[in-house]
């Protein structure tokens, strides 16, 4: 076979030279021209070797053209050869029958070299245009494929986060007439379902979630989104919106699934009332309305309004200065007392961290505080408390006063750094302290959020000396389980039971057990937010416990409350706590 020339064409005839002949005439510079004598032949050759175009004659031996058009047009592997049939002039039916069954043309005897070379390159030029047709939308469809990766959650099937910012923009904006809501999603303590049952069954919550999400929104001109972990978004028109609705069919979707386990969804809601603000922030304000409604079980939706927007402009005021006000120290440590009942004197202290900016004067702990906690500025700001505090040991100790320990707290996202058991080891030793001086506190969240990592790093700590307060207790849901688990020192009881001892009875009963269970267990306890004289009359009934207020004394800045120490006799290796507020 020439390799100069392209690929063949095979003529199947009985025995018929001329018709062999003229081919390699019309195309003997174009293709070469092989020709068989029946059809078991010819369809032999075309299964060995790569043929452009077949003519067949409908008259041939032992398989007759009509077999050997039914088996290429059917086998796929031939879906690229055309057959042109060879006819009778007279046969008419033939040709009509030989076309319904796949035939590309069909050519009459005797053959014309005109027609021939037209009819010919015609089909050849048909079936090219026809495999660049196939080769483009399969080329158009990969593209298509690799884009839609790129747009998709692989777990959900939903919009991942640019995406849907993309898509929220482009239609919020291609329907101006039309109203519509950014919602925001998530569920309560997702963490813990993954901790108690395993990752396929988080992963399973999740794409049943989505599923419910495209059912009841995309139907209606909604997109939906999952952009991080389990927090979906929604865009969706606000005339087919219906939240107490969506929030219970979504439980009701979960509730299939047969996990033993409280797994709720929250939401919050922005009316989008311009549509030309990033999709992001629009996502953002709809986050902000989330919070306020997250872990509320009376509530599972809130709309996103003013106030909120202004809470908005803080947080991003707050982001924006905090590494440079840590730089500047624009922050420092207050000190609140501590006083003992037994003692009739101050026992400790606590230290609350206070923001004082150039420009807009003290900033709350309440407004700051939580905003570290989401975006990790947390840690740093942790970290220079502990050092605040042993400065302020150390000048006391080197002006030969006696000095309490201070008990520092340790926010959770700390307990994710592996150097904090070296950290704080290595303050002591810049300082000059010993471990009893430094004590930790920690809240009953992060037990919560991760107990065995709590309880594994709780455990070094009070191998390496230090002593383990425990912050805001009787404010979750696991305080007795974690009593069970959790090695610590003290507790510190939250203010909320202070608060209703005057008016409810059954406060006073459960801090009546909290102070009894304290006291079997060993454990020293502090009893937050006294405030009122009544509080005191009644808390001075239940025994040894120390005691923190407004009533005593109210945070102090470090010189005054050194003031005011001293005019104490205080015994050594007492506590100092030192919280954030």
């Amino acid at each position: 076979m020439d390799s100069e020339k392209s690929l063949p064409i095979l003529l199947t005839a009985d025995e018929n030279e001329n018709e062999c002949n003229l081919l390699n005439k019309v195309f003997g510079d174009e293709f070469e021209v092989v020709s068989v004598t029946n059809g078991l032949d010819c369809i032999d050759f075309v299964e060995k070797n790569k043929v452009a175009v077949v003519l067949v004659s409908l008259k041939l031996p032992v398989m007759d053209g009509f077999e050997v058009l039914n088996v290429i047009a059917k086998d796929s592997r031939f879906a690229d050869v055309p057959v042109i049939v060879i006819t009778d002039r007279e046969d008419s039916e033939g040709e009509a029958r030989a076309m319904e069954n796949g035939a590309a043309e069909f050519l009459t005897t005797p053959l014309n070299e005109t027609v021939i070379k037209y009819r010919v390159h015609n089909v050849l030029a048909r079936y090219e245009n026809e495999r660049n047709k196939i080769e483009r939308a399969v080329k158009d469809l990969k593209i298509f494929e690799m884009h839609r990766s790129l747009e998709i959650d692989s777990l959900t099937g939903l919009y991942n986060r640019p995406t849907f910012y993309k898509k929220a923009a482009n239609l919020v904006q291609a329907h101006p007439e039309t109203k519509y809501y950014i919602v925001y999603l998530d569920i309560s303590c997702f963490k813990a379902i993954n901790d108690l049952f395993h990752m396929e069954t988080g992963n399973l919550i999740l794409k049943t979630a989505a599923s419910y999400f495209m059912n009841k929104i995309n139907p209606h001109g909604g997109i939906c989104s999952r952009i991080e972990a389990d927090h979906f978004v929604l865009c969706v028109p606000q005339e087919s919106f219906d939240p107490d609705k969506l929030i219970e069919g979504l439980d009701n979707a979960i509730q299939t699934l047969g996990i033993s386990h409280n797994i709720l969804f929250f939401a919050g809601i922005y009316p989008v009332n311009n549509v030309y603000l990033p999709a992001d922030q629009m996502c953002d304000r709809a986050n902000m309305a989330l919070r306020k409604v997250k872990g509320n079980y009376l509530t599972r939706y809130a709309y996103y309004d003013a106030g909120m927007r202004e809470q908005m402009l803080q947080e991003q005021m707050i982001v924006r200065d905090m590494n440079y006000a840590l730089k500047d120290n624009q922050f420092t440590i207050y000190l609140q007392p501590v006083y003992s009942l037994a003692k009739d004197t101050i026992v400790s202290a606590e230290a609350l961290v206070r923001w004082f900016h150039p420009v807009n004067g003290m900033i709350s702990p309440g407004k700051f505080i939580p905003v570290f906690e989401r975006n990790g500025f947390i840690v740093k700001l942790d970290r220079f408390v502990w050092e605040e505090v042993c400065k302020f040991l150390r000048r006391q100790l080197d002006e030969g006063v006696d000095i309490m320990p201070v008990s520092v707290n340790v926010s959770r996202l700390n307990f994710y750094n592996l150097d904090l058991l070296e950290f704080l080891p290595g303050l002591l030793e810049k300082y000059n302290l010993e471990p009893e001086m430094l004590k930790l506190e920690v809240t009953e969240s992060a037990y919560t959020d991760n107990p065995q990592q709590l309880i594994s790093i709780t455990r070094m700590f009070r191998e390496r000396g230090f002593s383990v307060l425990m912050d805001d207790f009787g404010s979750g849901f696991s305080s007795l389980n974690m009593l069970k688990n959790l090695p610590i020192d003290v507790l510190k009881v939250d203010m909320a039971f202070v608060r209703e001892l005057e008016e409810s009875d059954r406060a006073r009963t459960i801090l009546r057990f909290v102070l009894g269970l304290a006291q079997d267990l060993g454990m020293g306890v502090v009893i937050e937010g006294v405030e009122t004289q009544n509080q005191l009359n009644y808390i001075s009934k239940l025994g040894k416990v120390d005691i923190q207020g407004y009533f005593f004394s109210r945070p102090l800045p470090v010189e005054d409350f050194k003031i005011l120490y001293n005019k104490y006799s205080l015994n050594k290796n007492e506590n100092v706590t030192i919280e954030r507020r």
